[in-house]
């Protein structure tokens, strides 16, 4: 899941403190490095790289995932981040079926710690359990891992009931779940970069 880098079209909170022209470099490197990560991960692992984008037309999306070097592109569209993530994972649902890929990790591109070893982990982990979670500093998550029973029968569950912007995205995830015996687990926190703080925390 990635926004265009415009200027004064992302990190609108890290722009006041750094401003806009820097904020939108500080969110193409974000990009540049999450794609470069899941790239590597191709060379070890049977993986397929799909970007959504916010904030640009179809033709601008198209140009901008092929100088990203991925293939599949999607536009993120209207709506709450969950009603974007839900539809990503729908559009991507046919593809999967097609090559027989089971899982699907949908992460953000704010994370400069992001590296292989946390997708590996993912994949890994994927396979004893039904959803992987990775907690943000934010009270949210850098990333979700749905395995093929949630893609197939729940997967209204992770995405229901919750106000995005608020601190406990992350609790009212893991309770959506408390109804039916799924599987989760939690992988290590992380900082989401969105403001000075974000960054400074990192030191």
């Amino acid at each position: 899941m990635a926004k265009w880098h415009g200027f004064g079209r992302c990190k609108t909170r890290l722009s006041r403190d750094i401003g806009k022209s820097n904020s939108a470099k500080v969110q193409s490197v974000m990009t540049k490095h999450t794609i470069s990560v899941a790239k590597s991960l191709q060379k070890i692992n049977p993986i397929d790289i799909s970007i959504a984008i916010s904030g640009l037309g179809e033709k601008s999306c198209r140009r901008f995932s092929k100088e990203l070097g991925v293939k599949m592109f999607n536009l993120q569209g209207k709506g709450c981040l969950g009603e974007k993530m839900k539809r990503q994972i729908i559009i991507n649902k046919k593809f999967c079926t097609q090559n027989k890929i089971k899982n699907i990790i949908v992460i953000g591109t704010d994370l400069p710690d992001l590296c292989h070893l946390d997708l590996l982990n993912t994949i890994r982990e994927l396979k004893q359990n039904d959803l992987i979670l990775g907690p943000s500093n934010d009270g949210g998550y850098w990333l979700i891992g749905l395995s093929e029973k949630i893609i197939s029968k729940h997967l209204h569950l992770p995405f229901i009931n919750i106000k995005w912007s608020k601190e406990n995205v992350l609790q009212k995830t893991i309770d959506n779940f408390a109804s039916i015996k799924l599987q989760y687990k939690l992988l290590d926190k992380k900082i989401d970069i969105d403001t000075i703080i974000d960054i400074e925390n990192r030191k």
